[in-house]
């Protein structure tokens, strides 16, 4: 657990940026990713709902803003005016049950936006996801985007050897879109951006998505977002509890940290 940890925090420690859009339309802003919440830390991936409350409060006060990913994607693309100052994206892959009993509060508390990226077929199907209507009703506060996590969060690595060519094309294929029809289907409006499981991706599957209809896609490594960034891949802070308190605001003060180095590069 502690080289775990480790392995978390450290490129955090390192690297981590809080975003703005500066002069000149540099971007550099954080995507903050979460899985599942909870009164107790049940494995790596849990934050807990106190944790991530401390941390939407911290935000206010200290003037951060949470804009919507589709906010960010847009202002790369060119179609959007600028960025307000330490602009923050929030998102939640997989679609655990806790973001509807423990996140979900939150989110109209601070009315604050949301997106999460599901894999459909756990809806109203594993004991420990989401439920259609569950979805619904969040979507239908104006706060939460839904966005594609494929269809049944595969590892695309395993996959690839497994299958033979073509039997792996037609897997990738049904993954993309499958999960963009029944998302659109069940919920409505436009599923077109891309969390790729466990952070994988390639050359090959990027085109696949593309293909499929995605604009944007977005992977688990662990630095501010840029124009630098390729729009099927941009990063995102992958966040664990540990991060929180004292530690959470001193990755705040370093705020400026990653984008004075990129603005004094020659």
């Amino acid at each position: 657990m502690r080289a775990l940890l480790l392995a978390f925090l450290l490129p955090l420690l390192m690297d981590f940026a809080w975003g703005e859009e500066a002069e000149g339309g540099r971007v550099v802003v954080p995507i903050l990713l979460y899985h599942r919440f909870g009164p107790v830390v049940a494995d790596s991936m849990t934050v807990k709902t106190s944790v991530f409350a401390s941390q939407l409060e911290y935000l206010r006060v200290q003037g951060y803003t949470v804009i919507p990913l589709r906010r960010l994607v847009s202002s790369l693309a060119g179609k959007a005016p600028p960025l307000p100052d330490r602009s923050v994206v929030i998102t939640v892959d997989d679609g655990h049950e806790s973001v509807f009993t423990d996140l979900y509060p939150l989110v109209r508390r601070y009315h604050i936006p949301v997106t999460l990226f599901i894999y459909p077929s756990a809806i109203s199907n594993a004991r420990y996801a989401l439920t259609w209507q569950q979805l619904q009703e969040m979507k239908g506060s104006g706060l939460v985007d839904i966005q594609s996590h494929t269809y049944w969060h595969p590892n695309f690595k395993k996959e690839k050897k497994r299958l033979t060519a073509q039997e792996y094309e037609n897997f990738v294929h049904r993954q993309l879109l499958r999960s963009r029809e029944v998302l659109q289907e069940k919920l409505g409006g436009t599923v077109d951006m891309l969390a790729w499981p466990y952070g994988i991706y390639d050359d090959e599957l990027i085109e696949d998505a593309r293909r499929a209809g995605y604009v944007a896609g977005f992977s688990m490594v662990r630095h501010p977002v840029t124009r630098a960034d390729p729009m099927m891949a941009l990063p995102r802070y992958l966040m664990i509890d540990p991060v929180q308190g004292v530690l959470f605001e001193k990755l705040l003060a370093e705020s400026s940290r990653f984008r004075e180095v990129r603005e004094n590069r020659p």
